[in-house]
């Protein structure tokens, strides 16, 4: 029992600091909770006053009289130098236990789970919503890596995504459906969403079985069938948003049925984003048929009110470049005097960017966008792979993306040396990590913010 007592008062010691704390948070600029209660507290006066008025005081002039000789008989038998401050305290009691329950019963709705404290959550959901409109190009698994660790800092972003793939799950719905490819905005609405909650998993979940399902997500037919019903991807899109609460947007660059297409150096011309890759060749010129899709109007908005554009990481020729192969994209970046940063590759990719250096990246999207540099900063990975890891995709052969800053900054661009890869022990891939990633970037933004 003894020990029981102990516990329980060890506990009462540390858990009032923190308590005081929590209650303390409620004052933070910002949240417009002083006002408010200040408010209702001038409410119930107004209230108060207006029933005196409105019964001509009598109510009011008895209930002073009453008041008056309760305080009298009870000064008269306690003291007022203590019975002044046991009544202050007990109607301290009050509030607070009338606060607390009412807080109890705000955070019980708003977090049914009870993780964390209600203030907190206030406080950060304030904090994302102030954060930098962020407009992010590109497609694959790179852009999702990408928003994965930006949600952190705003819920302001705008994905917008390729709608080129014509491989896998997404290749065949679309061949099937005549949809556009859903694969990479199921990733990107994965990655945004507010929680990796057990509705998120199954979004993200492929059939292994059965001769039609075998090989499909539940999100791409989510978004097939809402497509369907809505008529429309955009609608589908953001029913998804919804459901999933995605911290931000996630677009497709266009509605149009676009279809890739890339001449080699040794003449041969190829049709589709998964035969390019799978051509093996050098890549000297690409397009798109239509050879001038309209832009989703929602897209262009977004990069006008943009605060910083992030174009990659990803596949150079099949995951970037058909988004600025939209010419109002490229366009509206291009006029925007915002910050805006190339996130480079850090291993080349076979099929596509063999023998690439970073210039070479650089050069490649200069030359789909007209000649026109969209960017002011390249952001290049500072350390090296492990020499399993070098030797792991030698054997695939890919190779770093080596810098030559030189000729980078000829172009007219800044170099960001930064360390943001993570490298998987197991079989030693090597990936963008997403937070270091999202924080060198949120980093940089501010800076470039303060230099104007």
């Amino acid at each position: 029992m003894k020990q029981v007592l102990r516990d329980l008062k060890r506990e009462s010691r540390t858990r009032t600091p923190y308590r005081a704390k929590q209650w303390f948070k409620w004052l933070s600029p910002g949240l417009s909770f002083k006002r408010w209660m200040l408010l209702s507290a001038t409410g119930v006066l107004f209230v108060l006053l207006g029933i005196a008025i409105w019964t001509k005081l009598t109510p009011v002039f008895y209930l002073l009289r009453f008041t008056e000789g309760l305080l009298n008989t009870v000064t008269t038998l306690i003291p007022n130098v203590v019975s002044g401050p046991l009544v202050v305290l007990v109607g301290l009691l009050f509030v607070f236990w009338g606060q607390t329950r009412t807080m109890g019963s705000i955070r019980d709705a708003l977090q049914p789970e009870g993780e964390g404290e209600l203030v907190d959550a206030l406080i950060q959901r304030r904090r994302l919503h102030r954060g930098p409109k962020i407009v992010a190009v590109g497609g694959g698994t790179g852009l999702s890596t990408l928003l994965r660790g930006l949600k952190a800092y705003s819920t302001n972003i705008t994905a917008v995504v390729t709608v080129a793939d014509d491989g896998g799950s997404s290749g065949r719905l679309r061949r099937d459906f005549g949809v556009l490819p859903p694969g990479d905005i199921r990733n990107c609405l994965a990655a945004l969403a507010d929680e990796e909650t057990l509705l998120t998993e199954l979004f993200q979940y492929r059939f292994q079985g059965g001769t039609g399902l075998s090989g499909h997500s539940f999100g791409n037919l989510f978004l097939t069938a809402m497509a369907e019903i809505t008529g429309d991807l955009e609608q589908a899109i953001a029913a998804s948003s919804r459901v999933l609460a995605v911290r931000g947007q996630v677009l497709p660059a266009t509605l149009a049925n676009v279809t890739l297409w890339a001449k080699l150096d040794d003449g041969r011309c190829i049709e589709g984003e998964s035969s390019i890759t799978e051509a093996r060749g050098k890549i000297v010129e690409i397009g798109c048929t239509p050879e001038m899709p309209p832009a989703l109007p929602r897209v262009l908005e977004s990069i006008q009110q943009a605060d910083v554009i992030v174009i990659g990481p990803g596949s150079l020729y099949t995951s970037i470049i058909p988004n600025l192969l939209v010419p109002e994209i490229a366009d509206s970046i291009a006029k925007r005097n915002v910050p805006c940063v190339y996130v480079c590759n850090m291993m080349t990719e076979p099929g596509e960017t063999d023998g690439y250096t970073v210039s070479d990246h650089v050069r490649a999207i200069d030359r789909a966008c007209g000649d026109r540099p969209l960017f002011d900063t390249v952001l290049v990975q500072s350390k090296q792979p492990s020499a399993r890891a070098l030797i792991r995709y030698a054997q695939k052969k890919s190779h770093p993306v080596a810098l030559d800053r030189d000729v980078v900054e000829r172009l007219g661009r800044r170099v960001l040396l930064a360390d943001v890869m993570s490298e998987d022990s197991v079989n030693g891939s090597v990936r963008h990590n997403s937070s270091r990633l999202a924080r060198v970037l949120i980093r940089w933004f501010a800076s470039a913010k303060k230099r104007g």
